[in-house]
């Protein structure tokens, strides 16, 4: 993948969390984004980062004192953990459904937008 196509795809990564986050109340759930990155913060204090890391051409999640590296997977269009395969946005709504306390919606079901 070339250096313009991972950023296409990392934009679009970035914009499809920032958007699925903006339906959530603010007072559990509170987002900022910009230049490659989506910081969530919850309102016990939790603080998660999304970011693309584009010199390794991967979206990297750091959550819950854990650091995930995901991979662009062409086959799938998704992107996976490179460790154990898990895709991105399933353990990102899974992540915040442990800090909120109540099930979320995964972000696969919001439009892309750039």
């Amino acid at each position: 993948m070339d250096d313009n196509e991972f950023r296409d795809l990392s934009d679009a990564c970035l914009g499809k969390v920032a958007k699925w986050l903006e339906d959530f109340d603010p007072d559990e759930v509170d987002y900022t984004a910009g230049d490659g990155v989506v910081t969530i913060e919850f309102a016990s204090g939790a603080k998660f980062i999304l970011s693309r890391q584009s010199q390794m051409k991967q979206m990297w999640l750091a959550a819950a004192s854990h650091a995930f590296h995901y991979n662009w997977n062409p086959t799938t269009s998704t992107w996976l953990d490179d460790k154990d395969a898990h895709e991105l946005f399933q353990h990102l709504a899974e992540a915040i459904a442990e800090q909120v306390g109540h099930p979320v919606a995964n972000p696969s079901s919001e439009p892309a937008s750039n």
